[in-house]
């Protein structure tokens, strides 16, 4: 695997918890903050990173996406754990990361919302949300 491997949201959030070092990076768009929410670690005093992998609409990739992280996470041995929409984003965030010397970029499995229900609706079989983490709308 290139890059220190895959969490549940449940597991994202106890690391975060427990970790002081740790940081959390959501990396989808703009509109998807606006629109769909956030995780929210107010409870843990801490921020949540907004660090866009690509811009919306074009889909273009943010080119000082490794700087951004490193201007949130300078301890490139700290953890830092991506999350996007489903879990895909975020894997490419994490590859990148540990290849810029992360050495425990971690992803979130299943994302914000996960992955689509049988009538094509995210939120509603897995992800942050469904599993009851803390969130609020951005």
């Amino acid at each position: 695997m290139p890059y220190a491997g895959d969490l549940s949201p449940e597991q994202a959030w106890e690391l975060v918890q427990s970790n002081p070092g740790a940081v959390l990076v959501d990396v989808r768009t703009r509109a998807e903050w606006s629109y769909v929410g956030v995780p929210d670690l107010t409870a843990l005093a801490k921020d949540v990173a907004l660090i866009e992998w690509t811009s919306f609409p074009d889909g273009a990739r943010n080119p000082a996406f490794l700087d951004e992280v490193g201007a949130v996470s300078a301890d490139k041995s700290a953890p830092v754990v991506f999350l996007c929409r489903s879990g895909v984003r975020s894997v490419a965030a994490a590859e990148a990361a540990t290849a810029a010397g992360y050495t425990a970029a971690f992803n979130i499995l299943e994302g914000f919302e996960g992955p689509p229900d049988e009538q094509s609706h995210r939120g509603r079989k897995a992800g942050w949300k469904v599993r009851g983490l803390p969130w609020k709308q951005g």
